[in-house]
C-alpha cells in the first residue's frame, strides 16, 4: 500500500469540517473533551457531534448518527466510540465524504490476539473506503495553521515550526507543554497510537514536505522493519532535521513498550548506528529532544564546530568550556585581532581568552558590542551567552522590598530590566545578521521565568536554556546535522 494521498493529509491536518463521533455530555468523557477542545480553540470550519441519544452538548445539537450530516460538510471524523462500533461508523462516514479518521478507541493491537485481528480488519476497511486511518488507541491531532485542537488532552501549543509524531500520546502532550513553556511553537502534532495504517515514517515524510514545518520530532518504541525505517528517515533528513527519541532501550523498557503499544523494540545499538548514518538527531531525554527540535526550529546551522563563550561570571564560563569539550565541539582559541578588538571595549581585567569573561566590566553597551565583535569574526561558528537576567534579578529584589519605589529604586529597576531586554534582542538580531547560532542560557529560565531576561529571549522566538550544559548539548546536535548535510553536499 502507498502512503496517504495529498487530499487525505489535508483532511487530517486542514479539514473543512470535523465530526466528533461518540460525543458525550459528561465533562470527564473523551467525547466531551474532544468536542470542547475543538470549539475552545476556534476551529473555523464546521463542527458536528454525534450521540445516540441526541441532545445538546456545549451548545451544539448532537446528531443521532453521522447519516444526519450534511453532504460533504465534513472530511475528518474524530472517533470516540467503542471498537465494536467503528466498522459501521467508518462506512457511514465515507458515504458522507469523510476522507480521514482519527481513532481514539482502545481494544486493538495492544489488547492481544482478538484486538490485533480487529485492528487488521479496521485497516483493511479504511483502505477499501479510501480513508486515512490515524491510530487507533491515540490521543489526537493538532494543527495550529488550521486552529485545530482535536485531542482528548491539553494543551494547545503556540504556532511554530516543530511537527510532532509519537507512538505515545503522553509524549505529544509533553512536547506541547514544553512548547507552551518556551514559546517555541508547533505546526502539527499527532499521536500515532498503534500506527496500524499510518505509520510514524508516513507522518515524518509528510512533515518533511510540509511548508509549515521546520523540524520533525518523533517518539518511537518499536520498529517492525528496521531497513525500511532507515531508508525512509534517510529521505526525511535530506530535506529537514529529524529528532528521534527512542523508548524501550533497556530490557525493562522493552517489556513496557510491548504492553503499552504492542510494539516490538529494536536493538538499541543498531538503532543508534542507524540514526547516525541517516543523519537523524538522537537525544537521550525528553527535555533534550524538545530543546534539540526547538533549536533546529529557531537557530541557523553552524558552519563548523568552533564555539565562543561570552559570560558575565568566570565559573559559568569554566563549566561551559568543559561542556563544549565533552560535546565534541571546539572551544575556539581567540584570534589576536579579535582579542585586540575586545581590549578596546573592556578594562584589562577581562579574561583575554575564550570563554570571554567580562569580569564585571559591563557598561550600558558592553554586552551587545562585544557579542557583535565575537559573532562577526570569521573564526567563530557559534556563540553561547551566559548571564542574562542578573540585573533583572536584582531589580525584582528591589521592586518587592520595602524601599521601593523611593530612594531612586524605580529608575534603576526600570533600567536593569530594559538592559536585559536589550541583551536578548541583541542576541537574536546579531544571530540573524551573521547567520550564526547564538544560544542564551540562565537558570532563571526555570527559576524565575518572568524575569525580564528569559522573558525577552522567549519574545524573540528562541529558547532560553536552563543551563549552559543544555545549550551546548543542543548546539552539538545542530553541528552534527550541519556536518551531515555538508558531507552529502546538501
Amino acid at each position: 500500500m502507498t502512503g496517504p494521498s495529498a487530499e487525505q493529509w489535508r483532511a487530517l491536518f486542514e479539514p473543512r469540517g470535523v465530526v466528533v463521533a461518540g460525543a458525550s455530555t459528561h465533562p470527564g468523557k473523551f467525547g466531551f473533551v474532544a468536542l470542547h477542545n475543538i470549539l475552545r480553540h476556534d476551529f473555523p470550519g464546521a463542527v458536528f457531534a454525534t450521540n445516540r441519544e441526541g441532545g445538546d452538548i456545549l451548545g451544539r445539537r448532537a446528531l443521532a448518527t453521522v447519516d444526519e450530516l450534511p453532504e460533504g460538510a465534513v472530511d475528518l471524523v474524530f472517533v470516540c466510540t467503542p471498537a465494536t462500533a467503528n466498522p459501521e461508523l467508518l462506512k457511514s462516514c465515507a458515504a458522507k465524504g469523510v476522507r480521514a479518521a482519527f481513532v481514539t478507541s482502545a481494544g486493538y493491537g495492544e489488547a492481544g490476539d482478538e484486538g490485533r485481528e480487529a485492528e487488521r480488519a479496521l485497516v483493511e476497511l479504511a483502505n477499501e473506503l479510501g480513508m486515512l486511518l490515524a491510530g487507533p488507541n491515540g490521543q489526537g491531532v493538532v494543527s495550529t495553521p488550521a486552529s485545530l485542537c482535536a485531542q482528548i488532552v491539553a494543551p494547545y501549543p503556540p504556532p511554530g515550526g516543530i511537527a510532532i509524531v509519537s507512538q505515545s500520546g503522553n509524549f505529544v502532550s509533553s512536547f506541547q507543554n514544553y512548547a507552551v513553556q518556551t514559546g517555541v511553537g508547533v505546526s502539527r502534532a499527532v499521536s500515532a497510537g498503534n500506527a496500524a495504517a499510518v505509520t510514524v515514517p508516513d507522518f515524518l515524510e509528510y512533515f518533511s514536505e510540509d511548508r509549515e514545518t521546520a523540524v520533525a520530532l518523533a517518539y518511537v518504541e518499536g520498529i517492525s522493519d528496521g531497513r525500511a525505517f532507515f531508508e525512509r528517515i534517510r529521505g526525511v533528513t535530506r530535506r529537514k532535521p529529524l529528532v528521534l527519541l527512542k523508548g524501550g532501550v533497556t530490557t525493562g523498557g522493552q517489556r513496557a513498550a510491548a504492553s503499552h503499544t504492542g510494539a516490538l523494540a529494536s536493538d538499541d545499538r543498531i538503532f543508534d548506528g542507524m540514526c547516525r548514518q541517516a543523519g537523524a538527531t538522537r537525544p537521550a531525554t525528553v527535555e533534550e529532544a524538545f530543546e534539540a527540535a526547538a533549536t533546529f526550529a529557531t537557530q541557523p546551522l553552524p558552519r563548523g564546530p568552533r564555539v565562543a563563550v561570552l559570560t558575565t561570571a568566570g565559573g559559568w564560563g569554566v563549566v561551559t568550556a568543559d561542556a563544549v569539550a565533552r560535546a565534541g565541539l571546539q572551544l575556539l582559541r581567540l584570534p589576536d585581532d579579535l582579542r585586540a578588538a575586545i581590549d578596546d571595549k573592556l578594562p584589562p581585567r577581562w579574561s583575554r581568552n575564550n570563554p570571554v569573561d567580562l569580569a564585571g566590566a559591563e557598561t550600558r553597551d558592553t554586552i551587545p558590542e562585544v557579542m557583535e565583535l565575537i559573532a562577526s569574526h570569521d573564526a567563530v561558528d557559534a556563540l553561547v551567552y551566559l548571564g542574562i537576567g542578573i540585573q533583572s534579578n536584582q531589580a525584582r529584589l528591589m521592586r518587592t522590598g520595602p524601599f521601593y519605589p523611593d530612594h531612586g529604586l524605580e529608575r534603576i529597576v526600570a533600567y536593569h530590566e530594559r538592559q536585559d531586554e536589550r541583551f536578548a534582542r541583541a542576541a537574536a538580531d546579531i544571530s540573524d545578521a551573521t547567520r550564526k547560532p547564538i544560544l542564551t542560557a540562565t537558570e532563571l529560565a526555570v527559576a524565575d521565568p518572568d524575569n525580564a531576561g528569559p522573558r525577552a529571549v522567549r519574545a524573540t522566538g528562541r529558547v532560553c536554556y536552563a543551563s549552559s550544559n543544555r545549550a551546548v548539548t543542543a548546539l552539538a546536535h545542530l553541528y552534527r546535522y550541519a556536518r551531515f548535510r555538508q558531507r552529502r553536499g546538501l
